[in-house]
């Protein structure tokens, strides 16, 4: 007997047709339906008929439901650095509605940009990245949406950045909250530059000042980022008491790169008490967010790079005049 896999999807800036677009993309509505279109989905679907793309789906039995919601967060996020809207009202309504439905064993919130990190606060002004970290009042207000909600076993998923890493914060929900960074198959930022600097952007990964990345000893790199082609993998032992689950980061090889590894469990409120494996003081600075970081930690990377410049400019002219 064959085994049907069913695809579903949502978009990000270049399926969506514009480099780091929002709200205001003129070819909005024809690329809905394009992509629509290239995803199979039925000509009476709920999806046709609304504005963005977001969508949620079931599968499995009863006990062991998992529900997989996918958000829109471009046809209706408002400019970058306004602060503004990622979802849209309407999307807002429906994702309550999703949240407050029937419970499942494990729900998972896919967004095409990160949603715990926020690496712009300390990459900047050297460079920024899209993130929900850009527009705190929605993200304060997702995070207030799940734990309002009381439902339990969410974490994210997420892409756009051209790198892989797992993210984990514990002081949203009652609950730690994981969000796996996986981008892309085609893409990846170790590919965007010559190979003789993969190292340099290595570097820079390690130096990259973050409280909430998931940092083992498993890790591919020292830096628990990952910037070759990859992918993301999710495991559940459903077999085992009390059930585990497993996230990672895998090469093209599909070897992990980055991973985590925990009881279920530890998805659900108070469950920092109630799981003797895990311990509080290991996890604590996954409690405080990148913008929150003393100044001179913050921004190290611009001060080196400053530094870095500034040496090159009085070493150059010396060389010449030799």
């Amino acid at each position: 007997m064959e085994e049907c896999s069913q695809v579903i999807g949502t978009w990000d800036d270049h399926d969506y047709g514009l480099n780091d677009a929002g709200k205001e993309f003129s070819r909005k509505v024809n690329n809905q339906r394009l992509l629509l279109n290239f995803l199979d989905e039925p000509q009476d679907s709920p999806r046709r008929k609304q504005e963005g793309v977001y969508a949620s789906y079931i599968f499995g039995p009863t006990n062991r439901q998992i529900k997989v919601i996918l958000l829109d967060t471009r046809y209706h996020r408002d400019p970058l650095r306004s602060d503004g809207s990622v979802l849209g009202s309407s999307q807002w309504a429906w994702l309550e509605k999703e949240l407050n439905g029937p419970k499942t064993t494990i729900t998972i919130i896919g967004s095409s940009v990160q949603v715990i990190s926020n690496l712009s606060a300390t990459t900047g002004p050297l460079f920024y990245l899209e993130s929900w970290g850009r527009f705190p009042k929605e993200r304060n207000r997702l995070f207030k949406l799940i734990l309002d909600s009381k439902r339990e076993g969410i974490f994210f998923i997420s892409g756009d950045v051209h790198f892989g890493e797992i993210y984990r914060y514990d002081c949203a929900t009652g609950y730690p909250l994981y969000d796996v960074t996986s981008s892309g198959l085609s893409q990846a930022v170790e590919k965007a530059v010559p190979g003789s600097l993969s190292l340099i952007v290595r570097f820079v990964a390690w130096l990259t000042p973050t409280t909430m990345r998931v940092m083992n000893q498993n890790c591919r790199f020292r830096s628990c980022t990952y910037g070759q082609p990859n992918f993301r993998a999710i495991e559940i032992d459903w077999s085992t008491t009390p059930v585990t689950l497993k996230l990672e980061v895998r090469d093209v090889n599909g070897y992990p790169v980055t991973g985590v590894k925990f009881p279920l469990l530890e998805l659900q409120s108070l469950s920092m008490n109630s799981v003797p494996s895990i311990k509080l003081g290991t996890h604590r600075r996954h409690c405080t967010l990148e913008v929150n970081l003393p100044w001179i930690v913050r921004y190290r990377l611009a001060i080196l790079f400053y530094f870095s410049v500034t040496a090159c400019r009085q070493c150059f002219p010396k060389c010449k005049f030799d």
